[in-house]
């Protein structure tokens, strides 16, 4: 459930961050205008004048208006929120300042290389 609800949700925030909200408007403003136009034209006639911009409807010079709107007002903080440093991280690779050499244990290794105990006689 909670799945589902933020996957929504981010498709929601997704679309009004790239103005997707500006499409899903004017895709229901043209499925209003090719509706009115099929009541008086034939489909290519309404095909034709939904769609060719010499008779946009009220809702489509709303939305062009509101996009208008809202260009303007993101123009001027543009500069703002886009700033980039040309610095670069400096690495610097130092040794260690406490450096000893471990010695290995030589009688570890000789033990493993004996032959291994000859087991108990068995009784019969």
């Amino acid at each position: 459930m909670f799945i589902r609800l933020g996957n929504v949700l981010l498709i929601v925030a997704f679309l009004a961050a790239t103005g997707g909200h500006w499409a899903l408007f004017q895709t229901v403003a043209w499925t209003n205008m090719l509706a009115d136009n099929l009541q008086t034209a034939s489909l290519s006639e309404a095909l034709t004048k939904t769609f060719d911009g010499k008779h946009p409807c009220n809702m489509c010079h709303e939305i062009s208006a509101a996009k208008q709107t809202e260009k303007k007002s993101d123009l001027p903080n543009l500069g703002k929120k886009l700033e980039f440093t040309s610095e670069r991280p400096v690495i610097v690779f130092s040794a260690p300042v406490d450096f000893f050499l471990l010695t290995t244990l030589t009688e570890s290794v000789v033990s493993w290389s004996e032959a291994p105990p000859t087991p108990p006689p068995l009784v019969a």
